[in-house]
């Protein structure tokens, strides 16, 4: 099938539900092709990443053929996955360029795939299309007339993932892209439920910052949960989210925090919609919030309107400003509030979010993907709302990010864990490349013993397995903390076994 170079009238396939199987009953939905994004053939390279996989399900289900690659099935890591892929009529290689040998195939790569990975050079060899995952993700998002984009250094994709829910009990028929498994959506057939196949004519995707790639979005409404340090610079951030903000037809912001509030008084009031925790200034705030063992009680304020008791289902008070995003974002495409606020109680989380593994002995494993100095904070903090010791297992996502944020993760760790909780580090996830490795765990590891507080530097994970294991007694909660690799959660739930 040739690229084509305008739109033509479209593609119509079966309306497509959860993470990608046809439902038969439901009426053909139209999806117009355009140029390079709408070709036939689509090689991604990296498909199992958590960006990558539901982009991939999104294409496959307007009709193109997938196929792909992905380090992580060649050195034998999560397996599983990659056989839901295959059977899902994605064809699979290995990561040598064997799978790209014809010029009308589109090879989307991720932002971490280097020009010497071999796809991209059999690629360039063969005369193929190259788009990066962020070009392919913003021209879908962009053309939909109606999209929602989440951004933020917290929250993402807990927020995306109560619009999706929200949206979809509306009736609205959302197509949803997510950089993590929304557990509404998930079951034993759908595992991998990161991606809402809906209509085209409403899009709600994660947006990220830290390859500057939010620059790429034009939302008709623009989410941003937080503005803090992570992978770069505060100028550059503030940069970036003001863009994105000032694309949007409506922006919604936090006055929690310091950077959306200053962005909320650059923009019309108009265009703004505002939420906090105990703001009555704010479009739509929380105020008398109660932590629950399975949840968080509050109530709502919606600014000059009504005032409804809301009961989540996900804990901590940072799923409270989570909710109040989702609401807002929802509230500007006229969603009623009651409706919205009804389905945002039946959010059942996203996976990986303080996930509990289970618990043997007394002893409780939690599963957390907290990777950044406020994603650690708002996890720290929750736990202890309740009694018992932690013991934290946090690995760095990465070098470059341990060495931007060392003095935060410092000061995260030593300001939040009490007297007798204890931190464990391995090193960072590396996977190769020229990254430079001279700030290591034990620098933060030694910067919390010296304010007062019990952390250790072990050289791999499986030793900080093993640590954990023999520190563990009944009362104690085990936290596996850390990103940007697959077999974190493998490894809570061995830890689980072995208690």
């Amino acid at each position: 099938m040739p690229i084509f170079k305008t739109a033509i009238p479209g593609l119509c396939v079966p309306f497509i539900s959860r993470a990608g199987l046809a439902n038969q009953s439901l009426p053909l939905v139209c999806f117009p092709l355009y140029s390079a994004v709408m070709a036939n053939d689509y090689f991604f390279c990296g498909i199992g990443g958590s960006g990558m996989l539901p982009l991939a399900m999104i294409v496959q289900a307007r009709g193109n053929r997938i196929e792909g690659s992905d380090r992580s099935r060649d050195q034998g890591r999560t397996p599983e996955k990659f056989a839901w892929l295959e059977a899902h009529d994605v064809t699979l290689h290995a990561q040598d360029g064997s799978g790209v040998t014809r010029a009308d195939q589109i090879v989307v790569a991720t932002g971490a795939v280097e020009d010497t990975v071999p796809d991209i050079g059999a690629a360039r060899r063969a005369g193929a299309t190259i788009l990066t995952r962020p070009q392919l993700l913003s021209q879908l998002f962009n053309s939909a007339p109606t999209s929602i984009g989440v951004a933020g250094t917290s929250g993402k994709s807990t927020i995306t993932g109560m619009v999706a829910w929200i949206l979809h009990q509306a009736g609205r028929q959302p197509t949803v892209m997510n950089g993590a498994v929304m557990k509404n959506f998930a079951d034993a057939d759908h595992p991998f439920a990161s991606a809402l196949i809906g209509g085209p004519d409403l899009f709600v995707s994660e947006v990220d910052e830290s390859d500057g790639s939010i620059a790429r979005y034009d939302p008709t409404v623009a989410v941003v949960s937080n503005i803090s340090l992570d992978h770069k610079s505060m100028e550059e951030l503030r940069e970036l989210f003001g863009g994105f903000t000032a694309r949007a037809s409506t922006a919604v912001l936090n006055l929690d925090n310091p950077e959306t509030a200053a962005l909320a008084q650059t923009l019309p009031a108009d265009k703004v919609v505002t939420f906090a925790l105990g703001d009555e200034t704010a479009t739509l705030s929380a105020h008398d919030l109660q932590p629950r063992a399975t949840g968080m009680a509050f109530t709502l304020t919606e600014r000059d309107g009504e005032s409804v008791a809301v009961t989540l289902g996900v804990p901590g008070a940072h799923n409270v400003a989570n909710a109040l995003a989702a609401l807002g974002a929802v509230r500007a495409l006229g969603v009623p509030l009651a409706e919205a606020v009804r389905a945002v109680e039946g959010f059942s989380g996203i996976r990986r979010r303080m996930e509990v593994v289970g618990a043997a002995n007394g002893v409780t494993v939690i599963d957390d993907f907290a990777h950044n100095p406020d994603k650690i904070a708002a996890t720290l903090k929750t736990l202890h709302a309740f009694d018992g010791r932690l013991l934290i297992l946090f690995q760095p996502h990465g070098f470059g990010p341990l060495k931007l944020m060392k003095s935060e993760f410092v000061e995260g760790f030593a300001g939040l864990m009490r007297e007798d909780d204890v931190l464990l580090m391995p090193e960072p996830v590396y996977y190769g490349g020229t990254t430079d490795r001279s700030v290591g765990s034990e620098d933060v590891a030694s910067g919390v013993r010296a304010a007062g507080r019990q952390a250790e530097a072990l050289p791999t994970r499986d030793a900080c397995g093993d640590r954990l294991i023999e520190l563990a007694r009944p009362g104690d909660r085990i936290i596996v903390m850390g990103a940007r690799d697959d077999t974190l959660s493998s490894f809570a739930a061995e830890l689980l076994t072995r208690l």
